[in-house]
């Protein structure tokens, strides 16, 4: 009986909840810590970046409208997928980033645990940064926390799974929607993301994962006017400043890249990364007189 052949991966983008090629027909070879091939992965396209724009906004109102309980079921329903799929993450962040299976297995759990950590906040975040507010005067006045809309997310370009999951979850943890631009180097992992995503009860656009060359697909995206904000974590120095530029000019909201080294993913990331992509809303409410002492609520 002669062998079989090995089935390969056949790496696609992950928009608007389903996996096309680049409408380039573009391909590029992703290799491993010692150049040897691992898979030819989509070269996006500007066409693709406006594409996923399209879905992310599209699926913003229903996922902005959801309950917060419910964006925290469906994080932790992520996490419970990837937990099933540990063995293919490991193997796919030790190809895409040269390291050991037991460090491979740290990032991975850490990355699982990051879902779980930003699933519970789904629901508390909103009593952190919101509340009532005291004023002189017969009213109520109350700020809360709301999504910012679309946002682009550059992931870190060492780190392509931890650092991945690590500046995606707290975008949709707080009701926004995100079009991704992957690890250029290392984009397997991202890519691989988006078939548990796809099967983990996120609406199709509320996450869109695109790879190729980074200032390619960002540019476009932060140029784009139905983009409400950008995260620059993937960028260097001068890709940064120029994508600021950009974004200066339709008054986008930008996140600037932190110093953040491989270890520094694994701690606690805080709240700083769902604050910055959430407006206060405040309304205020005459709160009305009660009898004729004139006391009032």
């Amino acid at each position: 009986m002669s062998e079989r052949l090995s089935v390969l991966k056949t790496y696609k983008l992950y928009v608007g909840g389903k996996f096309p090629r680049s409408e380039s027909g573009r391909v590029y070879e992703v290799t491993d810590s010692k150049n040897n091939w691992l898979a030819n992965a989509p070269l996006s396209s500007r066409k693709d970046a406006r594409d996923a724009v399209v879905a992310a906004r599209k699926a913003f109102g229903g996922w902005s409208g959801a309950t917060a309980y419910n964006r925290g079921q469906i994080l932790y329903r992520i996490a419970e997928m990837l937990e099933g799929r540990r063995d293919q993450y490991v193997a796919e962040v030790a190809d895409a980033e040269g390291l050991s299976k037991s460090k491979a297995a740290a990032q991975v759990d850490a990355a699982i645990d990051r879902w779980v950590w930003y699933a519970g906040w789904t629901d508390k975040i909103a009593q952190v940064v919101g509340g009532g507010n005291p004023v002189a005067g017969p009213y109520f006045n109350l700020s809360s926390p709301e999504p910012t809309g679309v946002v682009a997310v550059l992931a870190p370009q060492e780190s392509s799974f931890l650092g991945l999951v690590s500046v995606l979850a707290p975008v949709i943890a707080t009701g926004n929607t995100a079009v991704v631009v992957a690890s250029e180097k290392s984009p397997l992992p991202a890519l691989s993301l988006g078939e548990v995503l796809a099967t983990s009860d996120l609406p199709g656009g509320v996450v869109n994962i695109l790879s190729g060359r980074t200032a390619e697909i960002a540019a476009p995206l932060a140029a784009h006017r139905d983009v409400n904000a950008i995260d620059l974590a993937g960028a260097d120095e001068t890709l940064a400043k120029e994508l600021e530029i950009a974004a200066a000019d339709n008054l986008k909201r930008v996140l600037r890249p932190q110093p953040v080294d491989d270890a520094d993913w694994s701690a606690t990331p805080g709240t700083d990364r769902m604050t910055a992509f959430l407006e206060t809303k405040t309304v205020w409410h005459p709160t009305g007189a009660l009898g004729a002492s004139g006391s009032s609520y």
